[in-house]
């Protein structure tokens, strides 16, 4: 029997495999350092998981909740971005409570999605920015992932050579997988384009609060008009470490939000209350756990660049994001991305995401996730060391994967 519409629009999800090699090693008691999967490992704040017990288990908390958000928690969300952008948002119309923002951005799909509709999607991507479009049925458009002054110039011949004309732009950043920033006056620059063309500005914002630097990442809301095109997803995973509590926003344009609350309505019943309850107790709270989970990935970065560095291979400092993103060494420049990832797994005890797993663009790059603690960071390191040691030639080295994993 032929594949079903939408399965025949995904390819094979490049990360399974590397998955499945990981599984296969640990069942052999291989002891796995996992930088893959950009799962956060530390606790979610002790006030927030308080809350969440005095409000379990109440006979009207255990109903069904609200599709679009109990209202508290859409405030809460509104003053957060009252206080961290000075952006004011009417918590009726403009903020939305998603499942998580992938969630968020897939059903935001489903909403303005027709058949053939093309979508302008950064390359390399976390993949729903893309493949949520693909289900929904739409057309991608690839463009760069980075905002350099090549990047408007891409997105003008895309506009002009799409047809139908674009419908909405995809950005991210700090972005997953690079961990690019952008700017301020990238945001004015590219509201201005979304207006000039009428184009929605569909933003990811999930790594608002994980970076480095003493600047922190601003929002495309802050741009006076922004509203009027753009929709913004945030998410409580990173930021408070409750990435299985699947909480997240859609914010901004109001016409986009009542879009995907009218989707969602016949969707989902909307998050278990107390988990919603506990996150509004996040938002309004101290901020003194967002500084510690920056700080721990600070010093979980700084290990990680100088340790692999010393190790042999070079590892691009990350300014914000939970993730590094660094070229193949040097030594293997012959293997593609999947092929180098696996090979790590098999001689190095190491699990990296594999750059061909977030677009065509994405390939001869890994990805790195700060989700081990220092301490594994340096024995990633040293295995690293011990492999690339004995690795002079790497057409031999990885011979034995073809045989393991055949």
């Amino acid at each position: 029997m032929p594949d079903f519409y939408r399965i025949k629009r995904l390819p094979p999800y490049v990360f399974e495999q590397v998955n499945r090699l990981k599984a296969k090693a640990r069942a052999g008691g291989a002891d796995i350092i996992d930088l893959g999967m950009g799962n956060p490992d530390l606790p979610a704040p002790k006030h927030v998981i308080g809350k969440l017990v005095e409000t379990a288990g109440r006979p009207h908390t255990d109903r069904y909740s609200a599709s679009k958000g109990i209202a508290g928690l859409r405030r809460a969300q509104a003053g957060y971005y009252q206080r961290r952008f000075g952006v004011k948002l009417d918590a009726d119309t403009q903020v939305v409570v998603t499942l998580g923002s992938k969630e968020g951005f897939a059903n935001m799909a489903q909403a303005i999605t027709a058949p053939g509709d093309v979508v302008l999607a950064p390359n390399p991507s976390y993949p729903i920015h893309a493949f949520g479009f693909l289900m929904a049925g739409g057309v991608i458009r690839s463009v760069p992932a980075d905002p350099t002054p090549d990047y408007f110039q891409a997105l003008e011949r895309a506009v002009v050579h799409s047809i139908p004309k674009p419908i909405a732009v995809v950005v991210c950043y700090p972005a997953n997988p690079t961990a690019a920033v952008a700017s301020l006056d990238f945001y004015e620059d590219l509201v201005a384009f979304a207006k000039k063309h009428e184009i929605f500005v569909l933003s990811d914002l999930a790594y608002a609060e994980v970076y480095f630097e003493n600047d922190p990442p601003p929002s495309i809301l802050q741009v006076p008009g922004a509203e009027d095109v753009a929709v913004e997803f945030t998410s409580m995973s990173k930021t408070f470490s409750m990435a299985g509590w699947r909480i997240g926003f859609a914010v901004g344009n109001e016409r986009l939000c009542a879009a995907l609350a009218r989707v969602k309505s016949y969707l989902d019943y909307g998050a278990f209350t107390p988990i919603q309850v506990a996150a509004a107790a996040a938002l309004n709270g101290p901020d003194d756990c967002i500084k510690e989970m920056r700080a721990i990935y600070k010093k979980r970065r700084d290990v990680l660049v100088e340790s692999f560095t010393q190790a042999g291979w070079t590892i691009p400092v990350p300014t914000a994001s939970m993730f590094a993103w660094a070229p193949v060494p040097e030594l293997f420049k012959g293997l593609t991305s999947l092929e180098f990832s696996k090979l790590l797994i098999e001689k190095a005890d190491l699990a990296v995401a594999p750059g061909a797993g977030f677009g065509e663009h994405g390939e001869g790059y890994l990805r790195l996730a700060l989700v081990e603690n220092e301490q594994r960071i340096r024995q990633a390191a040293r295995n690293l060391r011990r492999f690339f040691e004995t690795a002079d030639q790497p057409l031999r080295a990885i011979a034995p994967v073809s045989d393991a994993f055949a």
